[in-house]
């Protein structure tokens, strides 16, 4: 081998070490960051939806227990969704909501005596909004300490009885036949007049902030802009 042969040999082999070394390094590095973006990735606990003929479910999810609500066998427990009627013509009624995991409490929205979901609306089931300072069932109990303002509570008290935003319909399993544990689905079948059964899973909401996108009352959002949640 002549001279310059070998320096020729030695020049390829320290450029081939150095091509292989880079490879390493940029391997090392795009494996750092997929770890890092794993770590900060956060479980999604998200309802259930579904479609059959006219109805769709929407974020359906049994409401993490709190205000009565315990999710222990012999407690209750109250399960949250929207109902959307995509019919452009005809109404439709919930009769009822059966599941193994207890009877089913249906009472429907402030100043309604059924569910009912007009053509082409919406209709929310959720828990009960809590009554804040300005909201008219607080200022229903806002006399003074002279109880000058007595005689005006009734009006805005009655307000807010028939509000179906501050009080929108709720869908309570009574009797709990077994503890309801997060990151389980329980089998609910909702019964419309038109519509028939609806068969959906329905998870659990763990209740962490980080886990749920859905408002404080964990009640699920208006869906499709099909308009209010009220009916007849």
């Amino acid at each position: 081998m002549t001279a310059s042969s070998g320096a020729w040999t030695r020049r390829r082999l320290v450029t081939v070490a150095a091509l292989a070394a880079g490879a390493a390094i940029a391997i090392s590095g795009c494996s750092a960051g997929q770890i890092s973006q794993t770590a900060e990735q956060v479980a999604a606990v998200n309802g259930s939806s579904v479609d059959a003929e006219q109805i769709s479910l929407r974020n359906v999810h049994i409401v993490y227990p709190g205000s009565g609500y315990t999710n222990l066998k012999g407690g209750n427990a109250l399960v949250a969704l929207s109902i959307i009627n995509n019919s452009e013509t005809t109404d439709d009624k919930l009769l009822s909501v059966t599941t193994d995991l207890g009877p089913v409490k249906i009472t429907p929205p402030a100043g309604q005596s059924a569910i009912v979901i007009p053509a082409l609306h919406n209709v929310v089931a959720a828990p009960k909004q809590a009554a804040t300072a300005g909201s008219p069932a607080a200022d229903s109990h806002g006399a003074d300490s002279h109880g000058s303002d007595s005689h005006a509570a009734p009006a805005t008290g009655d307000k807010a009885a028939t509000d179906p935003e501050a009080d929108p319909a709720r869908i309570e399993i009574t009797g709990l036949t077994r503890d309801i544990i997060p990151g389980l689905t329980y089998s609910v079948v909702f019964n419309f007049e038109r519509n028939g059964p609806v068969k959906i899973e329905v998870p659990v909401d763990a209740g962490t902030a980080t886990e749920r996108h859905e408002s404080d009352k964990s009640g699920p959002a208006a869906e499709g802009g099909h308009g209010g949640s009220g009916g007849h």
